[in-house]
């Protein structure tokens, strides 16, 4: 965890790597996974081995990302394993 804001009830498992990110309540995040640039609304478990922020043309065909390349995750979505942006 570097850079990030973490708000309560937030779960990063083993081995995940969060930069410069904002977690919301109840969020979390799998085993092995790696967030970065992200803004993460409540209620939204990331799935182990996960990686958002390291992919724009990726992340912008599942989620919103802004002009300054922040990826937004909205509140509750439900995401699904392989969410792996190398291909």
């Amino acid at each position: 965890m570097q850079n990030s804001v973490v708000s309560p009830n937030v779960r990063v498992q083993d081995n995940a790597d969060v930069r410069e990110s904002i977690l919301m309540e109840n969020v979390v995040i799998g085993a092995h996974s790696r967030i970065r640039r992200a803004i993460i609304d409540k209620d939204v478990v990331i799935p182990p081995h996960s990686e958002i922020g390291y992919n724009r043309e990726a992340d912008a065909q599942r989620f919103t990302v802004t002009e300054s390349g922040l990826v937004v995750i909205a509140k509750g979505m439900k995401l699904h394993a392989s969410l792996d942006s190398s291909g």
